[in-house]
């Protein structure tokens, strides 16, 4: 296989960028996330991938809830505070205006739209990142018009 074919084809395969909040027990989080898709109308399912190594991949395991916080093409700067590491879990949401939805997951007042999921399946035991299959079960909407972020808006290449 030609490796760096594969990369580059891979690479084209279209990614919004969302903020992924977690929550167990009295612990929250987020993530930036691109691996993100709606996979069936009834029940509304969306499956995201994570990292199985990440500390919120294992929030998810433990807490079986996350918040999926879509965001406007503007909001860059805000999708790359949420791509760092924390020292501290929840540390990167200290500065950033938040609430709690009815899961408990944070929702980021900046988001142009958000949908809370309950984990339903969690799969790809191959992989390195695991496929985490959520079920809405909340979800809103503050700018009815706004474009979503796409990975294609960053310039960031995650994948191949």
């Amino acid at each position: 296989m030609d490796l760096e074919a594969k990369k580059i084809a891979l690479r084209k395969i279209p990614h919004g960028v969302h903020i992924v909040g977690v929550k167990n027990g009295a612990d929250v989080n987020a993530f930036t996330a691109t691996w993100l898709t709606q996979v069936s109308f009834t029940p509304p399912l969306v499956a995201l991938g994570i990292k199985k190594d990440s500390h919120s991949f294992e929030m998810i395991k433990g807490g079986g809830v996350f918040s999926v916080n879509l965001l406007g093409k503007e909001h860059k700067p805000l999708a790359e505070h949420f791509v760092k590491p924390a020292t501290v879990v929840g540390e990167k949401l200290a500065t950033v205006p938040h609430r709690f939805g009815k899961t408990g997951a944070p929702l980021l007042e900046e988001a142009i739209a958000y949908v809370e999921c309950e984990v339903r399946e969690i799969a790809n035991e191959r992989g390195d990142h695991a496929i985490v299959i959520g079920e809405v079960v909340e979800a809103g909407v503050r700018v009815k018009e706004a474009p979503a972020l796409t990975l294609l808006d960053t310039g960031w290449h995650y994948g191949g």
